[in-house]
């Protein structure tokens, strides 16, 4: 190991003396193969390695030599290139700045700029950190348009060039664009022609949008607008005139030059054109296939004319819809009693109706000529038909102090002729006042009339002998009088306190039993719905009978009385029972009846069936005074069937049991059958018997059986009434809904009490006459009439 280091060093201390000193190769080859032959190896090496060294260190200097001169050199060469640098980098900061501006650089897009420049130039306090945030030295809309610009240069490369004017109304232009890697952004003011230019500029692009602005107003306006050359050519349009002419769009309306209106209209904005003079009117025209009345303005200029339609059908719709209401409403209020008059701001009558006129008793010649409102007073002062007042100035011009005012008034007027007027003044929102006259003369009299009756209901309520009470719609006693608190034993102070329905029951409960009467009492007062009338009857405890009733009153309350019918219930019982025994004695009698003229009817037909055998000759004949003898059997035996077949008729009627044989009767013929059954009588007492019916008289639905009875009961009671040689008229008379006959005698007549009495069963009154009878013809002339549906009328006195 320690040999081979120093064979190499060795080898290199001679290659180190060999190539600096260029020798002679052979001589020094000569030397170190001396050196080697008579040195020892330590030697060898101790020389090689001083050798080595030696060589080293020159070589290190000349090395050191040689790149300290060629430093001295490049060092030169810099300072000379940085001076000429400098000097260019003066001379472009020269030439850069040798105007107002700022520059701004990005070298990538994530770098911070580098910001150069005057920041004076757009705000005289502005940092270099508020360059970029353009908002503060631009408006809105600049700032907005030059951010974006700046963005899309630095993002994509974009160049730029745009003019503003700053906040503090400096023009300014900003210009982008990329160089090399960076994007920058230069910022110069602008003087001279180029500022004027930029003046014009931002004003040009101000009167742009400003135009668009206007034109998309323009077209968004539902009124159609046009524009028109100096020939009356369209060169302008918007939506609304588009859709009034159905045109495809607004070129579409101008190259086909398509009219809105028909060509009189057009001939006369023609005219008003030509003379330089606006046109302003009403034209009609179809707008999108109807036809509307249009306002119309149209304007002509020195280029041309520019017109617009406002579509005014709806106005017109409007106005004349307005015009009649407000005549509607002129004559509503001619009908009403108020007197109504208004009076514009300047003070004269525009409006009265007829009531106003008639209150005040003015002339409508008067009136119709607007005249003033110190001019109505004045002469209505004149005609004492103001109140009297000490000074009338100061009190007229109180009253048109109204004029003024924004609120309502009322005042009250007493007149000297004793009427009483409520005036209400109301302020009218266009200026002036409206008149609102009321005569309240009968009010004032009916409400001094209400309380004065109110005070006379009080007291007689208090002096009743019923009990009343008055509950409100909450239950509440609301008012009672002294017989109500007496009866039910109930103090004043009490009742006083209002207390409600169901404590009064309760208070009541140790006098009656009657519970279920008292909760429907309840329910009645304080029911909402079905508030019907309730009556009762309540049995107290001590004997007393008490009649209920609910009166339900119009405002909610129940108007409950009681009164004390102990006395008259008592009397009641009384008659009921007697009643009751004497409907049992008519059902008797009438039992009786129908038994006893079933027995006779038997043994009577035997009797007259017997009669009439022995009335024929084949059975032998009979002396003259047999003969007499039979006939007043005969006659006793008809006459006694006759009451018994009216007796079982009747009875057959109160039964219910009796059925009409309905058929069309002859009115004539069912008189004439009825007259002949009178006939004999009517000789033998020389009367006449008058009959009246019309020829046409036709016939009627009824049974003929029954009607010719009715007729023939009527007849014999006028001819057992009637005194001799007088005359009995019977006569019928057809009326749209019944058939009228009338039986007219001039007998004793009826007394009035005695009028309802003579229909009864065996009521007879011969008044003096010699007619006799069982008392039952009107009796069935009444049960078959209203058998009929139809009544019997007795029209008499005493004496007729």
């Amino acid at each position: 190991m320690r040999g081979g280091f120093s064979a190499l060093t060795l080898s290199a201390a001679s290659a180190a003396i060999v190539t600096p000193a260029r020798a002679d190769e052979t001589s020094i080859f000569d030397t170190a193969t001396w050196l080697f032959s008579n040195l020892g190896q330590h030697e060898v090496a101790t020389l090689a390695l001083t050798l080595g060294l030696v060589c080293f260190a020159v070589l290190a200097v000349l090395v050191l030599v040689r790149t300290r001169a060629q430093a001295a050199r490049d060092r030169a060469t810099a300072h000379n290139e940085m001076m000429a640098l400098r000097a260019e980098a003066d001379r472009i900061n020269a030439l850069l700045f040798s105007e107002t501006q700022i520059l701004v650089t990005w070298a990538t897009e994530a770098d911070r700029p580098d910001v150069l420049g005057d920041i004076a130039l757009i705000a005289p306090a502005t940092v270099q950190e508020d360059v970029l945030q353009f908002g503060t030295w631009l408006d809105g809309r600049q700032a907005h348009e030059l951010d974006n610009a700046v963005s899309n240069l630095r993002a994509q490369g974009r160049a730029f060039r745009l003019t503003f004017k700053t906040l503090a109304d400096r023009p300014i232009e900003a210009e982008g664009r990329a160089i090399g890697a960076r994007a920058v952004l230069r910022v110069r003011d602008i003087g001279g022609v180029r500022r004027d230019l930029a003046d014009l500029q931002i004003r040009y692009d101000t009167l742009l949008g400003t135009a668009e602005t206007l034109r998309s107003l323009i077209d968004a306006l539902p009124a159609p607008i046009w524009m028109r050359d100096e020939t009356g050519l369209l060169t302008f349009v918007n939506a609304a005139y588009v859709r009034a002419v159905e045109a495809a769009d607004a070129t579409d309306a101008v190259e086909n030059a398509k009219e809105m209106f028909d060509r009189p209209a057009r001939i006369e904005l023609a005219k008003a054109r030509a003379a330089g003079h606006p046109f302003n009117g009403k034209l009609p025209a179809i707008a999108a296939g109807t036809r509307r009345i249009f306002e119309v303005m149209d304007t002509p200029s020195a280029h041309g004319s520019a017109g617009m339609a406002v579509d005014a059908t709806e106005v017109e719709t409007m106005r004349l819809g307005l015009r009649r209401m407000i005549e509607a409403h002129r004559r509503i209020l001619d009908q009403l009693s108020t007197g109504v008059a208004i009076f514009n701001a300047e003070k004269k009558l525009t409006f009265f109706n007829a009531a106003y006129r008639s209150l005040w008793d003015l002339d409508s010649s008067f009136l119709d000529q607007a005249p003033g409102d110190g001019e109505v007073l004045d002469r209505l002062r004149a005609a004492r038909k103001l109140p009297e007042e000490h000074d009338f100035r100061v009190w007229k011009a109180a009253l048109h102090a109204s004029y003024q005012a924004v609120e309502p008034k009322e005042q009250m007027w007493h007149l000297p002729d004793g009427r009483t007027m409520r005036l209400v003044i109301v302020p009218n929102p266009e200026g002036g006042v409206t008149y609102l006259f009321h005569d309240v003369t009968e009010r004032l009299d009916m409400h001094r009339r209400y309380d004065a009756l109110i005070k006379v209901q009080s007291e007689t309520l208090d002096h009743l002998a019923e009990a009343v009470a008055v509950f409100g719609s909450d239950g509440r006693v609301r008012l009672f009088n002294p017989a109500f608190s007496k009866m039910w034993k109930l103090t004043p102070e009490t009742l006083q306190q209002h207390p409600h329905v169901k404590d009064v029951t309760a208070w009541t409960q140790a006098l009656h039993d009657e519970n279920t009467i008292w909760r429907n009492l309840r329910e009645a007062v304080t029911a909402i719905d079905n508030r019907e009338p309730l009556r009762a009857r309540i049995e107290r405890r001590d004997g007393m009978m008490i009649d209920c009733m609910t009166v339900p009153l119009p405002d909610g309350a129940t108007l409950v009385t009681f009164q004390d019918v102990t006395d008259a219930f008592n009397v009641e019982r009384a008659l009921r029972e007697k009643n009751e025994a004497l409907e049992t004695a008519d059902e008797i009698k009438i039992e009786f009846v129908h038994h006893v003229s079933y027995e006779l009817r038997s043994p009577l037909t035997n009797i007259i069936g017997f009669a009439h055998l022995l009335s024929d000759d084949t059975f032998g004949p009979l002396t003259d005074k047999q003969h007499e003898y039979l006939s007043y059997i005969t006659a006793s035996t008809n006459s006694l069937l006759a009451i018994i077949n009216n007796i079982l008729d009747l009875a057959t009627i109160d039964a219910g049991a009796m059925n009409l044989n309905l058929g069309p009767v002859d009115i004539r013929a069912t008189m004439e059958a009825a007259a002949e059954g009178v006939q004999d009588r009517l000789v033998k007492n020389n009367l006449k018997l008058d009959m009246r019916v019309a020829s046409d008289a036709g016939s009627f639905v009824a049974d003929a059986s029954r009607v010719k009875q009715v007729l023939f009961n009527l007849l014999s009671n006028a001819v057992g009434f009637s005194p001799a040689n007088e005359t009995i008229t019977l006569s019928a008379e057809r009326r749209p809904d019944a058939i009228v006959f009338s039986v007219i005698d001039h007998g004793p007549g009826v007394a009035p009490e005695s009028a309802d009495r003579i229909f009864e069963w065996f009521e007879t009154d011969p008044q003096g006459s010699e007619h006799r009878g069982p008392g039952l013809g009107l009796s069935l002339v009444r049960s078959f009439v209203e058998l009929h549906g139809g009544q019997v009328i007795l029209d008499s006195a005493v004496g007729q």
